[in-house]
């Protein structure tokens, strides 16, 4: 890519903040126990919001910051044990993220009619456990070899260094952190302006629609990712909402409805259909480009268990000592028999349970790799882990109406507790390579943080259950009832069901499924034409397919992001290119510095939103109103749209001027 393109952080050289040759406390008592409870803690806020709003938010960068105000309390605390706490804190987070999305769609198929404690502790810890394995020789291959960003991970490492820091650079994530509190506490809290500015109209035969999300986090991920791929998850949109949609209505007809709601009512039961196809296609692709990078990470692996065996591992640098791949495939295959055997019990079919066990560990490894290669694209809070998941679901469905016929019972359900492990282990591998990009650049040992995402694993495994009880009573989950008329919507579950059955019953648009996936292969077509021509700008596929898959107003917000940190590069290259000689040097560190503020004003950013996103769930709990604090009834756009428009502008001049010394 070309400079203006990378975005705001150049990435091929990784110099560690803390080096190699340093070896300081990570693991220790008080960062495990603050770990856990947080791990725990922040697992049952996510469950909660993702079933009431459909959205669960990043902890890592919650995490971090909670770890520094309690660590600095402790004398000897240093920031590599903040780091630990925040890896397996944001685990836990993850882990939600894969049990609500699935494990509630068996309630609604009245597969199960409670959340039976060990049934749901097992599915969620040993699918979070092998996505954890699966992810151990994928650090290499993605984040070593392919160099992806991981822009949660780069900001968890920004706030964690100048926390550690201090000094005037700071103020950058102390201001913006209270601009993303403030914003997100206006729109969420009070409601003073909506969360998204969307207008669609009926013309010519059919819907145009354009959206954008009011968001500074996402944002701010548009910047630490840059114009290449920001643009190809806006063209995914593109694609999706503004050429998608309205051949569909004009092949259909117009539906009766208000614009609005109904473009968003084609798209979430047909359309993104196409980003689901894209996906697997897509995810199959990610996986032939990265198996030489991934065999090479295994080998490494290898190679460096028995050079540890042979002299000790002096010749192993710290920072690139994983889990060693022996310990893997131990447990690996130790995680696989208590599945079965559950398979099993649920099932009462040894030889379908044998099937399952089967097909979730080749979609699980294939998924958690799809996932953290997405992961490094977009973001942990922008990756599209239900369609990955309903890609697994539709597949192993698929499969399983062969062996067991349309009208089988237990089929939907089947394809649920696949899904579910499956989920699981996607929505940990994405959030343990954010993790260990963080650790990469701060210094952390890689083993150290892969056994800590499993604490967090465990810590949120175990809770799970009871929290999901207590919401099932409470409120009530996915389908109204005289005890519960407007219980927690619950939307990815509900979608997940809705799959399952609709394979074995019928009514799944295949039709749409087949050409995201040919649309996919087409713009594999059109990336390795670029490489051919040797093209700083390329297209992976799957930024395209995320693209497709998330609402437009997501993508749009993503690439403003984008914008911004191209034009505050190009800022900089104007100035270079007319500056004399002597000057260049001058202006080219100036243009360092300045991304660097960038990037901490970024990480603000999106630090104050997911802080105020987390904390917003508790008064909702409490008071059991998502309103509890509006002062406006029907908030509007534009309010949100100047505010927005100001931390824009703000962000933008700070990435374009040089600190004054």
């Amino acid at each position: 890519m070309s400079e203006s393109d990378q975005g705001a952080v150049q990435l091929d050289k990784v110099v560690p903040y803390i080096s190699a040759e340093t070896n300081l406390p990570e693991i220790t008592v008080k960062a495990v126990v603050l770990g856990v409870v947080l791990a725990a803690v922040l697992a049952g806020a996510n469950a909660y919001l993702g079933l009431f709003a459909g959205l669960t938010v990043s902890a890592s960068i919650p995490a971090a910051v909670i770890s520094m105000a309690v660590l600095r309390l402790f004398a000897k605390s240093n920031i590599l044990e903040n780091n630990i706490v925040q890896t397996a804190a944001s685990s836990g987070e993850s882990l939600a993220a894969g049990v609500i999305f699935t494990i509630p769609a068996l309630i609604m198929l009245n597969y199960w009619t409670e959340f039976n404690y060990l049934q749901t502790t097992l599915i969620a810890g040993l699918g979070g456990a092998i996505g954890v394995l699966f992810t151990i020789p994928l650090r290499r291959a993605l984040i070593v070899e392919a160099r992806l960003k991981y822009p949660e991970g780069i900001a968890t490492a920004e706030i964690l260094k100048s926390g550690a820091e201090g000094g005037s650079r700071i103020k950058y994530i102390v201001w913006s952190a209270i601009v993303g509190a403030s914003f997100k506490f206006a729109e969420t809290g009070l409601h003073l302006w909506s969360a998204t500015w969307e207008s669609a109209r009926y013309v010519l035969g059919t819907i145009a629609y354009f959206g954008v999300n009011l968001s500074p986090a996402l944002v701010s991920v548009g910047y630490i990712i840059g114009l290449n791929i920001s643009s190809l998850v806006f063209l995914g949109g593109v694609l999706s909402w503004i050429v998608a949609i309205p051949i569909y209505v004009w092949i259909n007809g117009i539906p009766a409805g208000e614009a609005v709601q109904e473009a968003g009512t084609i798209w979430s039961t047909q359309i993104r259909y196409l980003g689901v196809g894209a996906m697997v296609i897509g995810g199959l692709w990610a996986l032939i480009n990265l198996r030489k990078p991934l065999i090479d990470g295994i080998k490494s692996s290898m190679e460096a268990y028995r050079s540890k065996n042979e002299d000790g591992g002096s010749t192993i640098l710290r920072t690139e000592r994983d889990v060693s791949m022996k310990w893997v495939m131990i447990l690996l295959l130790a995680s696989i028999v208590p599945l079965f055997l559950l398979y099993s019990f649920l099932m009462d079919n040894i030889a379908i349970a044998a099937i399952m066990a089967v097909l979730m560990i080749i979609a699980g490894f294939l998924f958690s790799a799809v996932a953290a290669y997405m992961a490094g694209l977009v973001g942990s809070s922008n990756n599209p882990i239900s369609g990955v998941t309903i890609a697994t679901i539709l597949t192993s469905a698929l499969l399983l109406v062969v062996l067991l016929g349309t009208d089988s019972v237990i089929g939907p359900a089947a394809a649920i507790l696949i899904g579910a492990v499956v989920c699981c282990a996607a929505a940990i591998g994405g959030d343990v390579l954010q993790d260990l990009k963080a650790g990469q650049l701060l210094g952390a040992t890689p083993w150290k943080q892969q056994v800590m995402e499993g604490v967090g694993v465990l810590a949120a495994a175990l809770v799970m259950a009871p929290i999901l009880t207590l919401l099932l009573k409470a409120y009530g989950i996915g389908i109204a009832t005289a005890a519960h008329p407007n219980p927690l919507a619950a939307p990815q579950a509900t979608l997940m069901a809705s799959v399952a059955l609709g394979v074995f019953r019928g009514g799944l648009p295949m039709n749409l499924i087949y050409i995201g996936g040919v649309v996919a292969v087409v713009i594999i077509m059109i990336d390795k034409y670029l490489e051919k021509q040797g093209s700083n700008f390329r297209m992976p596929v799957l930024a395209v397919a995320v693209g497709i898959y998330l609402p437009l107003e997501l993508s749009s917000a993503i690439f403003i992001g984008g914008l911004i940190a191209h034009f505050a590069s190009k800022h900089f290259k104007n100035k270079i290119s007319v500056a004399p000689e002597a000057e260049k040097e001058s202006i080219r560190k100036d243009k360092k510095s300045s991304a660097g503020n960038g990037l901490l004003f970024a990480s603000g950013l999106i630090t104050g939103e997911a802080l105020v996103g987390i904390l917003m769930a508790i008064p909702i709990v409490v008071f059991q109103d998502r309103n509890v604090f509006s002062l406006v009834s029907e908030p509007m756009a534009l309010p949100g749209i100047a505010v927005l428009g100001g931390v824009c502008y703000w962000l933008y001049k700070v990435a374009s001027t040089p600190d004054e010394s």
